[in-house]
């Protein structure tokens, strides 16, 4: 399957009154300002409102690590793992792919030296690229804990729902902003030009209301499915924990509703699967270890699952996925690894392979997973779904294993961009705390059809960030999302305007620095226990990497997202989104001393190439 683009949306703030800033040249592609280094002085990047981002020069990231599996697999884990080694080949590791020591600014004594050294030196071109820009390197910016954005213009043609609203009554509003369900089409037999059909919510509740089907009858498809699925050769262990009774119980309650002329929304009887890091009773919540629910056990459902459980929705189990959320192949030697369901010889992507699998097969209309590092996206791009990361807090974590991280969120997977507008509706509302510290804006839907918004498309300006954009090992990737692109140009007459993001570099280590010491920290007492010898050894190179991460990285990579965060506001005063593909490749092939497990960060990197700042920086994907 090919790579499908991404979209990163954020409406457009108003731009700055005033005086423009002082641009200053850039070194290269990082926007590092100016900065070469005398003996003892650390270089300094100049402060982001200096940097000239037309003078920035794209390159390539490269990045080396040996594919591991098997024998040398383990071995590497115990390098890794030893006191004595584990620093050195760490250190060697993070040298090699541009991830050394970065400082956040020195304290104000000091400020004044680094501004002549700037003054003194500027315009000076390093050749060593990014590895010397992140050595010692000096960044003026406060650091950026949380995603922070400036006041937002109210969004044309959308229609509030309410945070605090029931969730029942979101959905009801977000159903009347649908176009009006046409049946007609939708019940015949598959056929050569549509050999496979996926039924969309709507469809369910058709039929459910019309007496086509019931939501028992559908549950004994979903039974048969999932039995079939498993013993096929290979199998394909999409769920982690499936239990047929309480299924069956689910769809037999759903189904007197219906038999009564009460059902709940339009989600009652719609089967959706849940990720094994997401807590639904009267599963555990193992997040695809062998030992999780010893240490965590599961006490009620998480906010996410009672808000759709309250609408009737009908859950089928746990879903499969890379061993906590620490991968995005979907690779899992603890419960067998979820395959494409559109070529079994290839991986689904991950976190979030199970959920991915089951929507893509056909054998539930969404899922819930969560999307720390593009668990959500690359999955479904892999295995032809939607998938919509969530904007930073817009979802309620609590009752999600990955609760305590500034990357993390809870979002939906669904056949099709309609049922991600119902699924999103039941889904989202931020939970307290965050309203105070992130000061979400009004949650909302697209009015569909509003006659206001039929020409809407016309006004709406997509970035592109052209190198970037190719910047693929296939060009079938790029290509098709061209296509894609050119498509929706000409059909809707949106606008391509060229834009440049300076310092992905940056980016992409400030993520890895945070996401990976927010799960270290998450783990540290269980690791530190003993029980990283029960995790798989994917899973122990990951941590043992993580955990070479200091207190002055971390703080670093959160200075770095502060600039990150000023390069995309600037983009968004010109244009409404940023397109990209979505993964660098294509769905990879899975070799057979791989189900074992697996290291390869070379195809994690291509397969997490353009998700960075989803995460980083909160922005809804």
């Amino acid at each position: 399957p090919a790579a499908r683009p991404q979209l990163r949306i954020h409406s457009a703030p108003a731009p700055a009154r005033g005086e423009g800033p002082r641009n200053r040249p850039g070194t290269d592609q990082m926007g590092g300002g100016s900065g070469g280094r005398g003996k003892g002085m650390p270089r300094a990047m100049a402060p982001v409102e200096e940097v000239d981002v037309a003078a920035v020069r794209y390159k390539p990231a490269e990045l080396q690590a040996p594919h591991l599996t098997g024998f040398p697999l383990r071995a590497f884990v115990w390098l890794l793992e030893s006191p004595l080694l584990g620093p050195l080949v760490t250190s060697i590791l993070k040298k090699q792919n541009n991830m050394t020591q970065v400082r956040p600014s020195l304290p104000p004594k000091f400020s004044f030296f680094t501004r002549r050294f700037r003054r003194a030196h500027r315009g000076f071109r390093s050749c060593s690229g990014a590895e010397q820009m992140l050595q010692h390197t000096v960044i003026p910016e406060r650091p950026m804990f949380y995603p922070e954005y400036p006041p937002q213009e109210p969004e044309r043609g959308v229609v509030t729902l309410g945070d605090d609203r029931d969730p029942v009554d979101r959905v009801e509003e977000a159903l009347s902003c649908l176009a009006p369900y046409d049946p007609s089409g939708r019940f015949t037999s598959a056929d050569e030009k549509n050999p496979f059909l996926y039924w969309k919510i709507r469809d369910f509740a058709y039929a459910y209301r019309s007496g086509i089907t019931t939501p028992s009858a559908v549950a004994e498809l979903v039974i048969a499915g999932v039995e079939e699925w498993n013993n096929k050769k290979p199998p394909m262990p999409m769920l982690i924990f499936f239990k047929a009774d309480d299924l069956r119980k689910q769809a037999d309650a759903s189904t007197k509703r219906f038999e009564k002329g009460s059902p709940i929304s339009v989600l009652d009887g719609i089967f959706f699967a849940v990720k094994d890091d997401i807590d639904c009773l009267p599963y555990p919540s193992k997040s695809a270890t062998t030992f999780f629910d010893e240490i965590r056990p599961v006490e009620k459902d998480a906010v996410a699952v009672s808000r759709l459980r309250k609408c009737g929705v009908i859950f089928i189990g746990k879903a499969n996925m890379h061993e906590l959320g620490l991968g995005v192949t979907g690779n899992n030697p603890n419960y067998g690894t979820v395959r494409n369901p559109h070529s079994v010889d290839r991986y689904t992507g991950g976190s979030s392979s199970g959920p991915a699998a089951l929507v893509s097969s056909g054998l539930c209309s969404g899922a819930i997973g969560t999307d720390g590092g593009g668990s959500v996206r690359i999955p479904s791009s892999l295995c032809g779904i939607v998938g919509l990361k969530t904007t930073f807090g817009r979802t309620d974590m609590t009752g999600v294993v990955c609760d305590a991280g500034t990357v993390e969120v809870a979002s939906p997977l669904t056949s099709s961009v309609e049922d991600s507008v119902l699924l999103y509706s039941a889904l989202a509302g931020s939970r307290p705390m965050d309203k105070l510290t992130l000061r979400p804006s009004l949650l909302c839907v697209p009015n569909l059809v509003s006659s206001e918004n039929s020409k809407i498309l016309q006004s709406v300006k997509v970035g592109k960030y052209t190198e970037w954009f190719h910047d693929v090992p296939d060009n079938e990737v790029s290509n098709t999302c061209e296509d894609a692109l050119n498509l929706l140009c000409s059909t809707f007459g949106c606008q391509i305007e060229e834009i440049i993001l300076p310092e992905l570099e940056e980016m992409r280590t400030a993520h890895l620095v945070s996401i990976g010491s927010e799960a270290f920290s998450d783990m540290n007492a269980h690791y530190q226990a003993g029980r990283r010898t029960e995790m798989t050894l994917d899973t122990r190179a990951s941590l043992a990497l993580f955990k070479s991460f200091t207190s002055a990285d971390y703080v670093a990579a959160q200075c770095l997202r502060r600039r990150i965060m000023y390069y995309h506001m600037e983009a968004f005063k010109k244009v409404d989104v940023i397109a990209t593909p979505t993964t660098g490749m294509t769905a990879p092939k899975i070799p057979p001393s791989a189900l074992k497990g697996e290291s390869d960060y070379v195809v994690s990197a291509k397969l997490m190439q353009f998700i960075f700042a989803g995460n980083l920086l909160g922005l809804p994907a």
